[in-house]
């Protein structure tokens, strides 16, 4: 991390791979946090993918909801035009 400004491993050199006498490879990445971006939006769009579809009806191309599941109890907020959230409520 850091490689920009000298870095916090000794050793590593911006933009490149090196691999020690040791076996150790050491990444100089630069831009790490511009990086980090892309990959946090890669995890949340595939873990928002994955519940959709765990509740998506291919045959009648509508949601499952199962409001005694306990993975739609932590997600849904609303429902029926209450809230159902007990979080939510909890706000003061």
């Amino acid at each position: 991390m850091a490689v920009e400004s000298g870095g916090n491993v000794e050793g590593s050199k911006l933009n490149e791979e090196v691999v020690t006498s040791n076996g150790v490879r050491i990444l100089g990445m630069g831009n790490l946090p511009g990086r980090v971006a892309v990959h946090a939006s890669q995890v949340y769009s595939a873990n928002l993918h994955n519940l959709l579809e765990e509740y998506w009806d291919k045959e009648s191309k509508a949601f499952k909801l199962n409001l005694e599941d306990e993975i739609i109890k932590g997600a849904l907020i609303t429902h029926g035009g209450q809230i159902v959230s007990e979080a939510v409520k909890n706000i003061k």
